[in-house]
């Protein structure tokens, strides 16, 4: 490489920087005089704008700059603003009884737009974005019509202000099904699958399934019904349809029968305004499920 200088131009031809590699040299031609301007400028406006709005951070907190200006702030005005602007329709809300807001087109419509946000922000996390569920991790899908607890708006909110088998409130739903790994043969687990597997139309062996009966009826019956309908008292649930919250494979039922399941559910009373949970109940009971 060339030492750098600048080279003189001839007359009609540009300079060079004195910047060579390989043979290439760097022209010195200079930038427009417009861009250089539009340059400076922007240098003048950052230098206003540190003064004027938050801009230097410190350890704390930015410098404030002299407008006082806050995006926080302003965040913080238009929620209030808007608060403001649904209080009559939310105190209607929790004042009119749940089953009769379906009567009153205005007041659904914004509790279902309402409760629709509650959802996402609370809830998709473990019924997701569609309210689906997730089998595998027993998170109920609530688009479906089979309920442990009771599917109409009333039940539906009950759940959702106490939540089920936490210990943070004394009014949770609770039911605890015991581990029958501790208290029946392998034998009569695998009887006692087969069982369930057959009233609930699944591929069985029918001499297991009818020997299965008998420690169904002597174990299982008394929560889960004569014939598997379930009991919504207790949240015990149907086993002779095809939906299941932990999956109805055959390994998926003898964990259920071996270990015991036991799902909780946070309750949203001491997190969500009673305007909120209305909202939401009237939302998922109005996903198509709810009775």
């Amino acid at each position: 490489m060339s030492a750098q200088h600048t080279k003189p131009a001839k007359p009609g031809e540009v300079g060079t920087t004195g910047h060579e590699w390989d043979g290439i040299e760097e022209l010195n031609n200079p930038l427009p005089r417009w861009w250089l301007w539009i340059f400076y400028a922007t240098i003048a406006w950052a230098a206003v704008y540190t003064v004027l709005y938050p801009a230097w951070p410190l350890v704390e907190r930015a410098t404030p700059g002299i407008l006082g200006h806050s995006t926080r702030a302003a965040v913080a005005t238009e929620i209030e603003r808007v608060a403001a602007a649904n209080a009559p329709m939310r105190d209607r809300l929790v004042a009119t009884d749940l089953t009769a807001v379906s009567e009153d087109a205005e007041l659904l419509r914004f509790a279902t737009n309402a409760g629709a946000a509650v959802f996402r922000t609370w809830c998709v996390s473990c019924h997701g974005a569609g309210a689906a569920g997730v089998q595998a991790a027993g998170y109920p899908n609530l688009l479906d019509d089979d309920w442990l607890w009771g599917g109409d708006i009333e039940n539906i909110h009950l759940t959702i202000t106490h939540g089920i088998r936490n210990t943070q409130d004394p009014d949770a739903r609770y039911s605890q099904m015991p581990a029958f790994g501790e208290i029946l043969a392998p034998e009569e687990i695998d009887q006692v699958v087969a069982h369930v597997r057959a009233i609930s139309g699944q591929d069985h062996d029918p001499a297991m399934a009818e020997a299965g009966a008998t420690v169904f009826a002597e174990n299982c019956a008394s929560c889960h019904g004569e014939a598997g309908e379930g009991n919504r008292d207790i949240g015990a649930p149907r086993l002779n349809d095809a939906i299941w919250l932990y999956g109805g494979s055959e390994a998926a039922i003898r964990t259920s029968v071996v270990n015991a399941r036991f799902g909780v559910m946070p309750g949203w009373s001491g997190r969500l305004t009673e305007a909120d949970i209305r909202a939401v109940a009237l939302y998922v009971h109005g996903l198509g499920g709810g009775e």
